[in-house]
């Protein structure tokens, strides 16, 4: 591609660079240049005007961001997302229906060191999502691109983007009370859970309210058939010996890990009873604000097998928002 200023009269069939004004109307940047315009430009007393040329093998900007696109999600619907319509060298890419969003990192690392002028963005890997969220957006910086590098890109990051959806249809939760009587199916924190679970698409199950006690809370565990089990305490794990471990492992289960190196979320407990997912979430959970319970739910929920290892390499980025209502806040109050 030839880029710079020319005649007006050699201007007809290329891209203007900058939009113009005239008397009849602006000519927008973008625009292909028709003799018609060119007439005008002159009748204005322009002697030259800022193009781009495109030369044999470049291929338009609409033409190539739709292109990239297609190679990135070949199957849409199987993929859970669908393309926009190209727009100024632009294809948006979105979800349609709720989950979570896999990457291909190193690919899309490869497609945008093809070519400065052919880019990538998306959210964040496993970012949740709903229907129409905006997840990745291709953008052809130039007016037009080489074919050599477009196909290099559209090889590069082919495949590399897909939605999950939620592979649990519905999910129980169980509720420990420290004192009979304290804990109500209505009150804001478990709610709270809810919200997260019908954000996903899953279906609410039965609430439990328990004694804040590890036989409790195995046979809580025993009398759920739901795909996913949640626990919510009356009290924080603080121990992997405590209520909500020892009661997994009584109800015939296995603790994956306690802990984990994001904050607000430290004290989450993340097991598996046969092949279904349990989660004792951290106090914060009580609390719509993201923390690090959300994390591994909506991973685990759109059937992404969490490991030790992946709940540990969570700390870069571990430090979320402060959630004022915690009974313990990172920073201490000041002293009078």
């Amino acid at each position: 591609m030839r880029f710079g200023p020319v005649p007006v009269d050699e201007a007809a069939g290329a891209v203007l660079a900058h939009a113009v004004a005239l008397p009849g109307g602006k000519l927008k940047k973008g625009r292909v240049l028709s003799a018609a315009d060119v007439a005008a430009l002159r009748e204005a007393g322009l002697t030259s005007v800022i193009v781009a040329r495109l030369d044999a093998g470049d291929v338009g900007e609409d033409a190539a961001a739709t292109r990239l696109a297609r190679a990135l999600v070949p199957d849409p619907e199987a993929a859970g997302l669908s393309l926009d319509t190209a727009f100024t060298g632009r294809v948006n890419i979105r979800a349609t229906g709720p989950g979570i969003i896999a990457l291909d990192a190193t690919a899309i690392a490869r497609l945008n060191a093809v070519d400065p002028m052919i880019t990538l963005a998306t959210v964040p890997e496993w970012q949740r999502v709903t229907a129409g969220t905006m997840v990745g957006t291709v953008k052809i910086i130039a007016y037009a691109v080489p074919e050599a590098a477009l196909a290099a890109a559209c090889a590069a990051g082919a495949g590399a983007m897909r939605r999950l959806a939620p592979s649990v249809a519905r999910a129980d939760l169980i509720v420990t009370e420290t004192e009979p009587g304290t804990a109500s199916e209505e009150e804001k924190g478990i709610r709270a859970v809810w919200a997260r679970v019908a954000r996903l698409g899953i279906a609410e199950g039965t609430t439990r309210i328990v004694p804040h006690d590890a036989g409790a809370v195995a046979a809580a565990l025993a009398a759920s058939d739901a795909g996913m089990v949640l626990v919510l305490t009356g009290s924080a794990t603080s121990d992997i010996a405590d209520v909500v471990p020892a009661g997994l492992v009584a109800a015939g289960g296995a603790v994956i890990r306690f802990g984990m190196p994001v904050d607000p979320g430290n004290l989450l407990v993340l097991g598996r009873l046969g092949d279904r997912p349990v989660i004792g979430l951290p106090g914060c959970a009580r609390s719509p604000a993201l923390n690090g319970a959300d994390w591994v739910l909506e991973r685990v929920a759109c059937g992404v097998a969490v490991t030790g290892a992946d709940i540990a390499a969570m700390g870069v980025g571990g430090l979320l928002k402060e959630i004022p209502t915690r009974p313990q806040p990172r920073e201490r109050a000041p002293r009078g």
